[in-house]
């Protein structure tokens, strides 16, 4: 009877214990200057970046100390019936920026969303293609929760009952200011797991915060030379032969190309893949791509992971692949190394081994109705969710490290990625094709720590070809898929000068290029990025603004709303795209005078400007003091070793300097310290010109630069 009186006692005490634990003390460690690491709970021993196993940048420890950028009893963690529940302050204005790779939304204070690897569609509701688990504040901090599951996110759209700071109370019958999202202090997350590892981020600015965050992931990618040319991926049928007369023709009519794609026609068969050359359309697979190397055109494979039945690793694969399939392909669970090594052994051998650059890794991201479901199970252990979130960057870690045995590298695409994957030589890309959303996840790009493409596919107009065309050009890979439309820059000969202007200006426009990738890499600064991480741009500041302010002053009204039409391309450019239809456009310039890239003339001085441009340039602007190395447009990018004629650029009124990269563009030397910065000057002088001046190349460093003409072009 007493055994059966203290187990009553118990259940009643267990009954009456709530569900809600009261709030876990954070265990704080600064363990970069500036990067804290906060531990609450028990966190799951997988993660972002465990999937991703990046060493983070040596740059981390040359940073400036900061003090920590939030009140830490303000960040409250709870666990409740089995989950995290996580609180973080907000203040009055404060914007926020990030989670994930966003198509309709830059500004991201007052949503829900749950980031949940997917295909888009076509809302910003947290299923994307990156749903990074990172976001940055106007404020200049930046918040990173390491969990590979699915997160729950209320970014400053709830109210608690026991808030600091509740909004105020209004009848909607009476009063004209009634919202139905009241003003909220908080940013809440709710994670599927008994304990969370977050990361805390200083500033002092915004773009700080960005920088310690992709240096955490091991510092931004680093193509090669040749991965930042044009590329041209081809119908999904082209036979060898048909490769070369497609490369053949861009020669003849002197137009860039540095990599071809081929789309699945080149497997015996796809969906599920074989990962094996179709010798009917490729019968000497080693022959066809040293033939497209000695024309200066690298090859790329498109695939997926999943694995064909037909395939020659399908057995051994077998028995390390998921509970359920895709397209009857078997899902090789990459978190564990077995399957790797069967899957990567065979690219390896039939595709690196003769001299194929890179992929197109497809179909990692989503769609529910195709992809395993929740309720598959691994036989690593990892549940369903855990093998989604980090599906993008388990295929993007293996592959690079393939190529990084071999000493080569590559750039290539992919369909999804994460935190810790910024490193990783791979550009997103996904079916929606709206210009508008291609700009706006270009600008969301920056924020996430990944890189995207608004590739160009087939337009229904001239007028549409070009405008696109121009875009992608001053994005992170010029590319065009014609997949299925067959489509060549030359498709509208009524526009083909201006797409091939544009194509050189890409090639000329290399060593710039080139450079900011090398600060991407060595700083953590994402060479594509939003408006609210440049300096002089005052949405950056957070402060009190009325209505009669914002009336008064356009130019705050206008910086202070989301601006997703323009973003900065490198250290120095302003690019201001138009889309089908429009022959004028606003640009908001931040302070400091800014200058017409193809002209040099002034446009402006922290204002808002209209421009009306005509077809033929896509706007770009350029801010005072600024350096632009260009060199001739060549059909091809610089091999090892060759040498190339500068023209220097300079724009504006005041001096300026820069900062040019080198190493031989294709191997890991680098990562050996075989690279080398040339300090570029230009100075005004007594007689009120200027004049520039380049070091001197290193010692028994990288030396491609030849002879170095100086442009002034405001003189």
């Amino acid at each position: 009877m007493l055994n059966v009186f203290c187990l009553r006692s118990l259940l009643i005490l267990l009954y009456l214990i709530p569900a809600t634990l009261p709030a876990q003390n954070i265990q704080w460690q600064e363990i970069y200057p500036g990067v804290w690491k906060g531990v609450a709970g028990k966190p799951d021993d997988y993660d972002l970046l465990k999937a991703a196993e990046i060493t983070p940048s040596s740059t981390l420890q040359k940073l400036s100390k900061e003090p920590f950028p939030l009140d830490k009893a303000e960040i409250r963690v709870e666990q409740n019936n089995g989950k995290t529940y996580l609180r973080l302050p907000l203040v009055k204005n404060e914007q926020l920026f990030g989670f994930g790779l966003n198509f309709q939304t830059v500004h991201q204070r007052g949503r829900t969303m749950q980031l949940h690897a997917d295909h888009y569609g076509k809302t910003d509701n947290g299923r994307t293609h990156a749903p990074v688990p990172f976001y940055v504040s106007s404020l200049g901090y930046g918040i990173f929760v390491n969990s590979a599951k699915y997160i729950d996110v209320y970014a400053g759209s709830n109210v608690r009952k026991d808030s600091k700071n509740p909004p105020e109370v209004m009848d909607r019958n009476t009063d004209k200011n009634w919202s139905a999202h009241p003003y909220s202090d908080a940013v809440e997350m709710l994670i599927p797991a008994q304990g969370i590892e977050i990361y805390v981020f200083a500033g002092p600015k915004p773009i700080n915060a960005v920088q310690r965050f992709n240096l955490l992931s091991g510092g931004g990618c680093l193509p090669p030379r040749w991965g930042l040319g044009f590329t041209q991926r081809v119908h999904r049928l082209y036979t060898s032969e048909q490769v070369k007369q497609e490369a053949k023709a861009f020669e003849e009519k002197g137009f860039p190309l540095d990599f071809i794609g081929l789309e699945p026609g080149w497997q015996s068969k796809s969906y599920p893949c074989t990962f094996e050359w179709d010798k009917s359309r490729f019968p000497d697979p080693a022959g066809f791509v040293k033939e497209m190397d000695a024309m200066g055109v690298k090859i790329n494979l498109w695939t997926n992971p999943y694995v064909s039945p037909d395939a020659a690793i399908y057995k051994p694969m077998l028995p390390f692949t998921g509970s359920h399939t895709v397209w009857n392909g078997i899902v090789p669970d990459l978190s564990m190394p077995q399957a790797r090594k069967i899957l990567f052994d065979q690219f390896e051998k039939e595709h690196v081994k003769i001299g194929v650059s890179g992929y197109k890794i497809d179909e990692v991201d989503g769609f529910d109705s195709y992809l395993w479901p929740d309720v598959a199970t691994f036989p690593s252990g990892r549940s369903s969710e855990q093998i989604r979130q980090t599906y993008g960057l388990l295929v993007q870690k293996h592959s690079f490290e393939m190529f990084r045995r071999n000493n080569v590298r590559t750039y290539g695409l992919v369909r999804a990625s994460n935190a810790g994957g910024a490193s990783f030589p791979y550009v997103i890309y996904n079916d929606n094709y709206s210009h508008e959303d291609f700009i706006t996840a270009l600008i969301n790009s920056g924020y996430a720590g990944v890189l995207w493409t608004p590739e160009v596919r087939a337009s229904k107009t001239a007028e549409e070809w070009l405008r696109r065309f121009q875009t992608v050009c001053f994005s992170p890979m010029a590319m065009i898929n014609a997949w299925s439309s067959s489509t060549q820059p030359w498709t509208f000969p009524e526009v083909a000068p201006q797409i091939k202007a544009v194509a050189e200006l890409r090639m000329r426009m290399m060593p710039y290029w080139y450079s900011e990738f090398a600060k991407y890499h060595y700083d953590g600064t994402p060479p594509f990025r939003g408006m609210s991480l440049e300096e002089g741009f005052s949405g950056n500041v957070s402060k009190e603004k009325t209505a009669t302010d914002l009336e008064a002053n356009p130019y705050e009204e206008a910086v202070v709303k989301e601006v997703k039409d323009q973003y900065m391309a490198g250290e120095f450019l302003l690019v201001a795209p138009l889309f089908t239809g429009q022959t004028s456009r606003t640009v908001i310039l931040p302070k400091g005078k800014w200058f017409d890239f193809y002209t040099g003339k002034l446009v402006g001085d922290g204002e808002i400007i209209t421009i009306s441009p005509g077809l033929d340039q896509i706007p770009v602007f350029v801010k005072n003091g600024a350096i632009i190395p260009m060199m001739r447009a060549l059909l091809h990018a610089p091999k090892a070793g060759q040498k190339v004629d500068l023209e220097i650029r300079h724009y504006g009124d005041q001096n300026g300097s820069y900062k040019l990269y080198d190493d031989d563009g294709e191997t890991f030397a680098y990562e050996k310290g075989i690279f080398s910065w040339r300090d570029i000057q230009v100075e005004k002088q007594a007689d009120g010109k200027f004049k520039g001046n380049i070091s001197n190349a290193e010692i028994d460093k990288p030396s491609t630069v030849g002879n170095v003409t100086w442009r002034f072009m405001t003189q």
